[in-house]
């Protein structure tokens, strides 16, 4: 995980948005005017107001289900053990309790499936660590408030094995130490209410293995990270709404993204393929969305306002002059060689309203494969298999000096929509910029990224791409490093030559 300079390591009832569209033009570099690019279009995008008013579960056992009862300690989790694998479990009305032991769970087996009646609640009394365990596929949860359990930090309350094939639904996991939900290959999570938990909504993460075919839709992910661990754990990238690692596969889309401390949606550490769509990412601490060391995704459709607000402010305030950003790009980018259903970052048709600051592209000129500055759980690059020959003299030659660095390429961001009114955002500087940079290579003493060289590949050379956007408010540009700060005019004529076919009316922001 990296942030600026520093590396972090690992461990539907709806509401109609009306977005508006800017109009108008503004010359261009040459002097003709540029017509209004089409940017994410007028329309009524739905809300995922899950919490408020979750679906109710049948109120009735359905046939063939097992009756489970609140006024039984443990029943649950013995009626597990004692039926056979694909039962189904109708918990009744009230407050189910496991027994006392830190240590006691559901284990489910395979295919059991968990439906709660209005009113069930799971409930760990802040004395049981994990409500369900266990390595058994194809397991369903829905309509179960699960709450107040105690998962030690990086682990999680439901599903804390990472079993495969899990389906959520309609579920609340809320007031939970830790993770509310871990994740396994080819889980489904939807129309559920993951919040005000310890550390993460959801953490996907998986000890063993790839996640694959992920899908988290209709869900409304709010307050989270209730224990503040980045400053528990300063630097340690141990947060966020929901945190993805070496996902293979993801579609995240449809849900209500708010109010969590720290970031929105983080995905960290060889994630590939995902489409983050149609989402509402509204004020979160910090950014709505990190994409780091990772590859190959579609950022599209989104409604984005309001975030970073408290984690802009606080290090503008120290003096700190690195665009922090709504949207950070951090050494990720498109890769041909890595099969996904797209072979670049593409960002595009987003509203991006009154956040702090909009989009960054950054590389660490001295983070790579088997440097000291990589404190991603000594991770390399999906390129290179055996990390150990990122070493010299090798590393300074075609093909690893190119494999053995995870690389911010082939981002192409188009047709958005930034706003900015500091009036609202109540700011008045650092608080508007647009950026693509790196710092000046210096670490390790063997490292042949050293100088400026990462800094004007990511700025020139790397295909990194901003065009057809409107914005409103009074912008800027930075690139190549903190200090370059660019108007418009600058930053879209030679050598950037950067948002072609773009508008900007700096007096329209409010």
């Amino acid at each position: 995980m990296v942030i600026k300079w520093r590396n972090w390591a690992l461990p539907v009832a709806a509401a109609a948005l009306v977005l508006p569209v800017a109009t108008g033009c503004v010359s261009t570099p040459g002097g003709a005017p540029a017509a209004e690019p089409t940017a994410a279009p007028s329309a009524a995008r739905s809300v995922a107001r899950v919490c408020a008013k979750p679906t109710a579960g049948p109120a009735k056992a359905p046939a063939g289900a097992v009756t489970v009862d609140p006024a039984v300690v443990g029943d649950l989790a013995a009626k597990t053990k004692s039926n056979p694998p694909h039962t189904t479990f109708w918990l009744r009305p009230g407050k189910h309790r496991l027994d006392p032991d830190r240590y006691a769970q559901v284990i489910p087996k395979k295919g059991d499936r968990y439906l709660g009646a209005p009113g069930a609640v799971l409930d760990g009394r802040k004395k049981n660590q994990y409500a369900f365990g266990g390595t058994a596929r194809d397991v369903t949860i829905r309509h179960l408030t699960v709450q107040r359990f105690v998962a030690p930090p990086d682990e999680g309350v439901v599903n804390h094995d990472s079993a495969d094939g899990w389906v959520i639904e309609h579920a609340t996991i809320q007031d939970n130490s830790g993770a509310g939900l871990m994740a396994g290959a080819r889980q489904r999570v939807r129309a559920s209410c993951l919040r005000d938990n310890g550390q993460y909504g959801m953490n996907a993460y998986k000890a063993k293995g790839r996640i694959s075919g992920l899908v988290v839709e209709g869900n409304e992910i709010t307050g989270n990270n209730t224990g503040d661990w980045e400053r528990r754990r300063k630097g340690c990238g141990c947060t966020g709404g929901i945190k993805f690692w070496a996902v293979d596969g993801a579609d995240v889309r449809g849900n209500w993204v708010h109010d969590n401390r720290g970031t929105g949606l983080w995905a960290d550490t060889n994630n590939n393929d995902f489409r983050i769509e149609k989402n509402v990412l509204e004020a979160n601490d910090g950014a709505a969305l990190i994409y780091e060391t990772s590859y190959n995704a579609v950022i599209r459709n989104n409604t984005i306002r309001r975030n970073n607000w408290v984690e802009g402010r606080r290090e503008a305030e120290r003096g700190d002059n690195f665009p922090y950003p709504t949207v950070y790009l951090s050494e990720s980018g498109g890769e041909p060689r890595i099969k996904a259903r797209t072979d670049k970052i593409e960002i595009y048709r987003n509203v991006l309203e009154n956040n702090w600051s909009g989009i960054t592209l950054w590389e660490n000129a001295d983070r790579f494969c088997n440097s000291p500055a990589n404190t991603s759980s000594g991770d390399c690059t999906l390129l290179v298999r055996d990390t150990g020959r990122c070493a010299r003299p090798a590393i300074a030659k075609p093909p690893l000096y190119a494999d053995c660095r995870w690389k911010t390429q082939r981002v192409d961001i188009h047709d958005n929509r930034f706003v900015l009114d500091k009036s609202v955002v109540k700011c008045t500087v650092k608080c508007d910029r647009m950026a693509v940079l790196a710092n000046y290579g210096t670490y390790p003493d063997w490292s042949p990224y050293q100088g400026e060289g990462v800094a004007e590949a990511i700025t020139h050379k790397q295909h990194n791409r901003w065009h057809d956007n409107v914005y409103l408010g009074p912008w800027q540009f930075v690139a190549q490093d903190p200090s370059r700060v660019l108007d418009f005019g600058q930053w879209q004529i030679t050598p950037y030559q950067q948002d072609a076919g773009s508008t900007l009316r700096a007096r329209d922001g409010g």
